[in-house]
């Protein structure tokens, strides 16, 4: 089963970069630049909406009939934002991003899916893989956005529907792929027991959202501070690139350590890798770029180290929209705090956040243990 959701979570985020990376300049042209950023930020609060929605229907009709759902709402995001782009109303752009935000809680979610369905010892491994997946999604999208816009002008249509007519297609092969998901065993048992207790979840939970609020305050600035300093695109997309690849290139080593050591073991890992990521971008220069390789891999230490902690469906999605929800607001507030104090600000703030919660993982040492 492994296969059908790595192509469909493949599929579904090669669909938002596409779509993600058009709305902006959609918007720019009708609105204003000012404005640009909200249809990602309609993406956005779709993904951490479609996460408490994903982890509902999984509840009432079980894990795979959810994720089709789920890439279902997306398929018609991805039509919404043709239709805007093809001189509808711009209102349709934000319902589809929106909607095309809950495919991608969907895609997100769809790691537990493999989990469910490997063997206890290679469930971390099965959740890495499906992460990883993301890479060939992020890596592979940008390339067909020229073709694309070829392709819609080629019809008659705008150019900039191309990359809108990308994201619909490659939604839509997302909800095919998810149709060869099997159903598997029941996703409201716990998969793991915690013999300490729920503290262990909670601080999960804290060690997924804390990963995530210092890796996006940290990228959202990283623009900013490449047009300050009269950098350029190219190297800015090169910057992009490093950190994409720290994201989710090596998920699977992230995995086999998790199997291997225990999922304490690699959260302890990605919070002392977020303070030293975060410390290190306030140095300019060489050790620049290899900090934000070194964020992105720390925040897949954060998020797969914590996923490994849970064990319902509800805990799942309740935690996956409070990551999505708290990125809003890390996006919102990060070009601010950078304009009164630069890196140094955001690296404070990441301490502040990360040193407390490394305290805690620390003493509290519960082992988790599987049941045969």
């Amino acid at each position: 089963m492994l296969i059908p959701v790595v192509v469909a979570a493949a599929l579904m985020n090669a669909a938002m970069v596409a779509a993600s990376a058009v709305s902006a300049i959609l918007i720019a042209d009708d609105l204003g630049p000012a404005l640009a950023g909200l249809p990602n930020t309609a993406g956005v609060l779709g993904t951490a909406a479609g996460a408490m929605a994903v982890g509902r229907w999984t509840a009432r009709l079980g894990r795979a009939q959810a994720l089709r759902t789920g890439y279902g709402v997306g398929v018609a995001g991805g039509a919404s934002t043709v239709l805007a782009a093809v001189g509808g109303p711009v209102a349709l752009l934000f319902v589809g991003m929106f909607l095309l935000g809950v495919g991608n809680a969907a895609s997100l979610l769809s790691r537990y899916a493999a989990a469910d369905a490997a063997p206890p010892d290679r469930r971390s491994q099965a959740m890495s893989t499906v992460i990883w997946a993301s890479t060939i999604g992020a890596a592979g999208g940008p390339f067909l956005m020229a073709p694309s816009q070829s392709f819609a002008s080629g019809f008659g249509l705008p150019a900039i529907a191309g990359p809108f007519l990308l994201a619909l297609a490659a939604v839509f092969s997302a909800l095919v792929a998810s149709t060869y998901i099997r159903r598997t065993r029941s996703t409201d048992a716990p998969q793991v027991r915690r013999v300490a207790g729920g503290h262990s979840v909670l601080l999960a939970a804290g060690v997924m959202v804390v990963g995530q609020v210092v890796m996006v305050s940290v990228m959202t600035a990283v623009p900013v501070h490449t047009h300050l300093h009269h950098d350029g695109l190219g190297l800015l997309g090169v910057m992009l690139s490093i950190h994409t690849l720290g994201m989710f290139a090596l998920s699977p080593l992230t995995g086999w350590c998790i199997d291997r050591f225990g999922p304490r073991v690699v959260s302890l890992a990605g919070l002392v890798g977020l303070l030293a990521a975060a410390v290190l971008v306030t140095r300019t220069g060489l050790v620049f770029t290899p900090a934000l390789f070194l964020l992105g891999y720390a925040w897949n230490l954060c998020y797969l180290g914590g996923s490994a902690q849970l064990g319902s469906a509800e805990l799942e999605s309740r935690v996956e929209s409070s990551i999505w929800t708290v990125s809003a607001l890390a996006t919102a507030a990060s070009p601010w705090l950078f304009t009164l104090g630069g890196f140094p600000v955001l690296a404070m703030i990441s301490v502040i956040l990360a040193v407390p919660l490394l305290v805690l993982v620390l003493r509290r040492g519960e082992r988790i243990v599987v049941p045969r």
